[in-house]
């Protein structure tokens, strides 16, 4: 198997993760910088042709222990990616023997930590709750948007649309969040949610993407739905919520949004020669 931090002249390295089945490619660049362009991450997101993911991410040198940087499916590039951020950062700490790392990414400086029994928790750090912090098209409260249904906006380095419903399998996400990812009140798009509350401080949520689809996970969009229901009166600050592909836990604090869950690190890997020409 090839030194994930060597990229060698038959191949680029790279590793396979996944967050509750939010799954990642990930490319250490920290000893040779690699360059991502939006045709080679749209080629390597491929299911069929490629290898498959939901975000894939850089990991280079920074002014921390780490930096990272994140690709959406479709080329586009994200702030954030809670879920990959939990995984890379248990890799990094199983790798480095630390118990807490600080990491930068464009959203800004993430702390994560060992949470004990497998579970990795990350600081997502403080919501934005302004408009144009999100942001949105124009001036409005963000508590409840002028849509059908009135959901709640937020950005956790990213921007969120998360309806309230009373039955969360019901929704035809396919066709709701496609629709709703490009609404006019987003000018950067959305990732879209849709969340009901199952019990006191527990809630069962489906998520869209921005620039991906139906995913079975989202750790920023786990924190956004969080924020906003203790926003709205129906959760405490610290919640369960139950994903297509397992739990995750949210706590928002007065220093940031934590959110904590399990990770995978499933496989490592190297892109052929051939197939990266392919991509040129």
């Amino acid at each position: 198997m090839a030194d994930m931090n060597t990229k060698t002249s038959s191949g680029l390295p790279f590793m396979k993760m996944h967050g509750l089945g939010n799954d990642f490619v990930v490319v250490d660049a920290r000893l040779h910088p690699v360059e991502i362009t939006p045709a080679l991450a749209r080629g390597i997101a491929h299911r069929q042709f490629g290898m498959g993911f939901d975000q894939l991410t850089v990991i280079e040198n920074g002014t921390a222990d780490a930096h990272l940087t994140f690709y959406n499916a479709d080329g586009s590039t994200s702030a954030a990616c809670g879920n990959a951020t939990r995984c890379i950062a248990r890799w990094l700490m199983d790798e480095s023997d630390k118990a807490e790392l600080h990491l930068t990414t464009d959203r800004g400086d993430l702390f994560a930590r060992d949470a004990g029994r497998g579970l990795t928790s990350v600081n997502m750090g403080h919501p934005q709750l302004l408009w144009n912090e999100i942001p949105l098209a124009e001036e409005m409260d963000t508590l409840e948007l002028p849509i059908e249904g009135a959901p709640t906006a937020t950005g956790m380095g990213n921007p969120h649309c998360t309806f309230f419903v009373e039955d969360a399998e019901q929704v035809r996400l396919e066709e709701f969040g496609g629709r709703l990812e490009h609404h006019p009140l987003y000018p950067e798009r959305t990732n879209v949610q849709v969340a009901q509350l199952v019990a006191p401080d527990h809630l069962r949520m489906r998520v869209w993407e921005r620039g991906v689809g139906i995913t079975l996970a989202s750790g920023s969009s786990s924190c956004a739905t969080a924020v906003a229901a203790a926003r709205r009166g129906l959760t405490g600050r610290k919640v369960q919520i139950e994903l297509d592909g397992g739990t995750l836990w949210i706590d928002w604090r007065e220093d940031g949004v934590w959110m904590t869950g399990k990770t995978m690190h499933v496989a490592n890997g190297v892109f052929t020669s051939e197939f990266l020409a392919s991509l040129r």
